[in-house]
């Protein structure tokens, strides 16, 4: 069993409102989980409009199939407009 652990951060240039900030954040955390079936959480600068830090894990039976995930969740980060990649910081255990 592998697990794959990812914190990134993310700055919301365009967010004028925690209101636009959720939207984004929500969107982000939604499809990661869909697409990757991820485990995902906001795990920082909650109260903040134009910077989130999450959190998501995954996990399977083999290594390379983990970095395979992990690489498409960031492709999926990276594919977002409203949002530009600060910090990527993943772990494999």
């Amino acid at each position: 069993m592998v697990v794959g652990i990812v914190r990134f951060e993310v700055h919301l240039p365009a967010a004028q409102s925690l209101k636009d900030k959720r939207q984004v954040v929500r969107s982000m955390k939604e499809r990661l989980r869909e697409r990757v079936h991820a485990s995902v959480a906001e795990v920082e600068y909650q109260d903040l409009w134009q910077r989130a830090a999450i959190g998501f894990a995954i996990v399977a039976s083999d290594g390379g199939h983990v970095r395979e995930l992990l690489q498409s969740a960031r492709n999926i980060v990276e594919s977002y407009v409203q949002a530009q990649l600060l910090d990527w910081q993943e772990t494999l255990q």
